[in-house]
């Protein structure tokens, strides 16, 4: 009886407690995320979406953000629950075969994804210094390469959080300098059009934001704020604070994502003008808004490539471990291995890309088209009593991830059409 009441009074004293101080602890994972999707892909999409089209795309953004939302805090769950990532999970719940060709799908997805974030960065130094693309790239990965071979987790997550702070200030500013129709842009957050040629930029701005290596990403970094997978009411506590984190970070990268294409239909759209490259991007900024707001431009666009080229690293060292049965550990062979096999033939590739913006986007596209087997590989594990036990998604959990995947399907569906010239 004594000892009962002792582990009683120890699971209390230990149990999180859903505060706003205590919240801030868990404040970190959902930003990891967050940097994946305001990457150098997000900036090419939402470019070509805000100076091709104006404000009309603005739709994507948020219906793009909401199935984010539901995603990430899917994954998490899973991962909070389980004390699995998406790989491990998928290596010790599903049949062998099926698991590696998901898994092989995810890590193609993972060297698309570092290939646009080393290109982004490789741009900007480009704008900033005048270094050409193949040795920005080289500085790029090397930099990241030693960001996280070198370095604890912790550590990068808090020079994220910055990178992550000094991007929105960035893009804050900018609105400051623009005109935008407030009016207009608050009914194509809610309106969705599909304007004649958008649907390859459509598609490019859900893969941009709904990334599949993320959704690997965030159900392994998620662990590092775990308690006690034996407690049901630490795991439900850990739920909450997930969610909480999850939800601010998302509504952030929202935010940055919509001001990128705000600043696009504001100067660009309307005085008709097209961008296909990042760079023509930043030279028209200086003569329309001035040198600073060009070099405000660039240098949020580096911190963007550095942070998410680190973030995609990640990703892929974790998919490649969770083949193995492992968890990411960047002092274990697997994870550091994984790693290089994302960064390493990202970087060959952009070697091979005549022009960077279409590099970026089409990259964008690939993951929109992988992003089905992702959702179709989460949906059937955190589904699953056999994995999740008591916290296997409930009937509405389903009902909603089956909508998001019909949803993206749907759209790769008039992606297709499109390209075949239908």
């Amino acid at each position: 009886m004594m000892g009962e009441a002792l582990r009683n009074w120890f699971r209390h004293k230990h149990a999180p407690r859903f505060t706003g101080l205590e919240i801030l602890k868990y404040i970190g994972p959902g930003m990891l995320v967050t940097v994946g999707f305001i990457d150098p892909g997000n900036w090419a999409a939402n470019v070509a979406a805000g100076a091709g089209f104006g404000y009309s795309l603005l739709w994507m953004v948020t219906l793009s953000t909401l199935m984010l939302i539901v995603l990430q805090h899917n994954a998490a769950h899973l991962g909070i629950a389980t004390g699995l990532c998406l790989s491990e999970a998928a290596v010790q719940h599903m049949r062998p075969v099926t698991a590696r060709a998901l898994l092989g799908s995810a890590m193609l997805a993972a060297v698309a994804t570092a290939l646009a974030e080393l290109l982004g960065a490789a741009i900007a130094l480009n704008m900033l210094f005048g270094l050409p693309i193949w040795l920005g790239t080289l500085a790029t990965t090397g930099f990241v390469a030693w960001m996280l071979y070198s370095n604890s987790y912790k550590r990068i997550e808090k020079v994220i959080i910055a990178f992550v702070s000094l991007i929105g200030i960035s893009f804050i500013y900018e609105l400051t300098l623009v005109k935008i129709p407030w009016g207009q842009a608050a009914a194509a957050w809610v309106t969705p059009a599909f304007p004649h040629g958008s649907i390859p930029i459509v598609m490019s701005v859900l893969g941009a934001v709904v990334m599949p290596h993320n959704l690997f990403l965030h159900s392994e970094v998620i662990q590092s704020r775990q308690w006690n997978l034996k407690d049901k009411d630490v795991i439900k506590h850990q739920l909450r604070f997930e969610f909480a984190d999850t939800l601010f970070s998302m509504l952030i990268g929202w935010g940055i994502n919509s001001a990128m294409i705000l600043v696009a239909a504001a100067t660009f759209f309307a005085q008709g003008t097209p961008v296909d490259q990042l760079e023509q991007a930043q030279a028209m900024l200086r003569p329309i808004l001035g040198d600073a707001a060009a070099v405000v431009f660039a240098l949020a666009l580096l911190m963007a490539g550095l942070s998410s080229s680190v973030t995609a690293g990640m990703a892929g060292g974790s998919i490649f471990a969770g083949i193995f049965s492992e968890p990411f550990d960047i002092k274990d062979p697997h994870s550091r291995l994984g790693v290089a096999l994302t960064l390493a033939p990202a970087a060959l590739g952009i070697m091979l890309i005549a022009s960077p913006f279409q590099g970026l986007v089409v990259s964008q596209i690939l993951l929109s088209v992988q992003l089905p087997l992702t959702i179709y590989l989460q949906f059937r594990l955190t589904a699953s009593r056999a994995v999740m036990g008591d916290f296997a998604n409930t009937a509405w959990h389903n009902f909603v991830l089956a909508v998001i995947s019909a949803t993206v399907i749907g759209l790769n569906m008039l992606l297709l059409r499109d390209m075949l010239g239908g």
